[in-house]
């Protein structure tokens, strides 16, 4: 089996891919995998870690931008997109792939469009509640089109196509229990509040965690481990402002490297709505409260966040007119409410798609055989 992925941008992207991919070399040892992305920090860092070929397309995203600006790099995006679709064909004839999927990511367009004019099986895997502007396009391209969320409001066009298969997730997130989770973190007789805002570290929320930290420090109510983000410097920025830090109820980290563990352990997690996240939340039926970025393209985190809240799975908060003592006033009232947690945790366990990789990959399977 010869397998390409596109993906890029950011980790809800890739993680996804790089579980299938693990998924696929399970299913089909000795499978060949090549990953398509293009160029950015992300990608650079993520896939060759777990030992994957990397080839990269010099592509960039549409603007918004009424303006001369947004036309000139619209005409610039226009003018990559055809090299880019030329480029991957080449790449496409070098590696010959059974197929090719797409996590997401504006490079997904001319790899799948390349792959499917050679005749070549795709599917593309949409990890938000709501289409993006590379799902929409590719609609009436690809054979497959794989959903993290049921289509409840019928924003597709080709019904046909779709499959509810949830988000794939890395990692073994059912070994441990949560009891045997909190022992191997050395924490038992507290509750245990995971929060993390984004990997390149967001500077609001990481404002609210300041004031955040220091009443969990002074409280004791339960243990915080929380994740700044934004490398180690930045995390030193931090804790500088913040000495409460080495509180014993508290441990604050650039990044939470053993996220299974620590999100196992959990009894409630503080998060942004990216899709890999909400994936990780629902796997392992963990309550949240959720703050949306308020940045991000086509609003899609606010849209995933009320998913999980119809549900009873989470809590959703403005990012605009919250605070570090509003959110740890409501932290400290969820996990002092037991029964209220195991309500949310069950809704979140509702939401999840067991082993979605593997129903992935025997859709590839089917696709491939017909």
């Amino acid at each position: 089996m010869r397998v390409i992925f596109a993906c890029g941008g950011t980790a809800g992207h890739i993680n996804p891919a790089l579980a299938i991919a693990e998924r696929v070399r399970k299913k089909w040892p000795g499978s060949e995998i090549l990953f398509i992305g293009s160029g950015r920090i992300m990608e650079r860092t993520l896939i060759p870690a777990e030992g994957y070929p990397l080839e990269n397309l010099n592509i960039t995203g549409l603007s918004r931008e009424f303006s001369l600006r947004g036309l000139g790099q619209n005409l610039a995006t226009l003018w990559k997109l055809l090299t880019a679709t030329i480029t991957a064909g080449k790449i496409i004839r070098r590696f010959k792939p059974d197929l090719v999927i797409g996590t997401g990511g504006y490079v997904c367009y001319p790899v799948l469009r390349a792959a499917h004019r050679r005749g070549i099986p795709t599917l593309i895997h949409e990890s938000n509640a709501v289409p993006g502007l590379t799902t929409k396009l590719l609609e009436g391209t690809v054979d497959r089109i794989l959903l993290s969320f049921p289509d409840k409001d019928s924003v597709y066009k080709r019904a046909e196509k779709l499959i509810y298969t949830g988000t794939p997730v890395r990692g073994d997130f059912d070994s441990v229990t949560r009891d045997m989770a909190k022992q191997r973190l050395g924490l038992t007789d507290k509750p245990l509040v995971v929060s993390f805002w984004g990997s390149l570290g967001a500077e609001k929320m990481n404002g609210y965690m300041e004031e955040f930290v220091r009443l969990v420090a002074s409280s004791g109510f339960f243990y915080l481990i929380h994740a700044t983000g934004g490398g180690e410097d930045y995390a030193n920025a931090f804790k500088a402002r913040v000495p409460e830090h080495e509180s014993p109820y508290t441990d604050v980290r650039p990044y939470i490297r053993d996220m299974g563990l620590v999100m196992t352990a959990a009894d409630l997690v503080l998060c942004r709505a990216g899709a890999s996240t909400l994936a990780e939340i629902t796997a392992l039926g963990r309550a949240s409260v959720i703050v949306p970025s308020p940045n991000v393209t086509n609003d899609h985190q606010r849209k995933n966040a009320r998913r999980l809240e119809e549900t009873g799975a989470a809590i959703v908060r403005e990012e605009s007119v919250t605070s570090g003592r509003d959110l740890f006033e409501l932290t400290r009232d969820l996990v002092g409410d037991r029964m209220r947690l195991v309500r949310m945790e069950r809704a979140a366990a509702s939401m999840s798609v067991k082993d979605s990789a593997g129903k992935i990959c025997e859709i590839a399977e089917a696709l491939l055989q017909n």
